[in-house]
């Protein structure tokens, strides 16, 4: 059987401490501030983060594609393969850059193109650690996390429309109109794109919005993996522990039986986006 080595980056939203756990490999997503790198988990802590962002516009950066290189070559003087999962080819760049220098690899090196993010990312990253256990090699589980990629929702309430005016995502005369009539954009991942859903006026609304989103998605898209058991939920936020908290138990009363994988703060890439107090609730296949 095959060693299989495990990467992904820190948009999977796993920590050094809990990759040691897992026993994968993470490579920390770079922003810039100031002119200054920071990385995330190593001298870029999610408190860290967001006290900068209230004072500074921090942008968002591809991981050194040397360093990457760097780090499968340490892995491959140990591990038979290696299986790189980045963030989704439809948000960053970083995954058509990696996957063009894993050529030079002859095969050892497969880059996935998962179009995943934030907990959906995370779990694909463990059933690409589970698959490896079972004896699948590199090629065949790049095979299975594309052939699934497309099997997962993400429905995110954003809290303020100013870090997506700052990124360009909405016009300023949008983003105005859109904070005095207190809007609150709820936005959707599906195949790796972010993309406006609907639009509510406070949370309350977002959070019935989003549950109903992900019932249908259950019910239509998903509705085979769902009668097999094989779809999990999932909560994600920026900054907003306990409000999420409580949204968690609300999805298990309107989506009775189905279990919760994690409830994680996004990864801070999709914080630079959408600032703090952002509420999610997502839905994955699960391998």
């Amino acid at each position: 059987m095959k060693k299989i080595a495990v990467v992904t980056d820190s948009n999977a939203g796993i920590t050094p401490e809990q990759a040691e756990e897992l026993g994968c490999f993470v490579v920390p997503m770079p922003f810039i501030i100031d002119g200054e790198i920071y990385y995330e988990n190593i001298n870029l802590t999610q408190d860290k983060f967001y006290e900068i962002q209230k004072t500074t516009k921090i942008t968002t950066s591809q991981p050194n594609i040397n360093d990457v290189v760097e780090m499968w070559e340490g892995l491959l003087k140990e591990y038979d393969e290696v299986v790189h999962i980045p963030m989704s080819s439809g948000l960053s760049n970083s995954c058509e850059t990696a996957a063009n220098f894993a050529q030079q690899f002859e095969g050892r090196v497969q880059v996935v193109d998962n179009r995943r993010i934030s907990v959906t990312l995370k779990q694909s990253v463990i059933d690409a650690i589970n698959m490896a256990k079972e004896g699948n090699d590199a090629k065949e589980i790049k095979e299975y996390l594309e052939s699934t990629a497309a099997e997962s929702s993400i429905y995110i309430m954003v809290d303020t429309l100013k870090y997506l005016k700052q990124g360009g995502r909405i016009s300023p005369a949008a983003a105005a109109i859109g904070t005095v009539l207190g809007i609150k954009p709820v936005l959707q991942i599906q195949g790796g794109k972010l993309e406006t859903f609907t639009k509510v006026r406070n949370i309350k609304d977002a959070k019935i919005k989003m549950i109903e989103a992900i019932k249908k998605d259950l019910e239509t898209r998903f509705a085979t993996h769902l009668a097999e058991r094989k779809m999990k939920l999932s909560v994600a936020h920026t900054r907003n522990e306990e409000i999420a908290k409580v949204f968690a138990e609300e999805i298990k009363t309107a989506i009775p039986g189905l279990e919760i994988s994690f409830m994680d703060p996004l990864s801070l890439s999709v914080a630079t986006h959408i600032g703090p107090n952002a509420l999610a609730v997502t839905c994955q296949l699960v391998y």
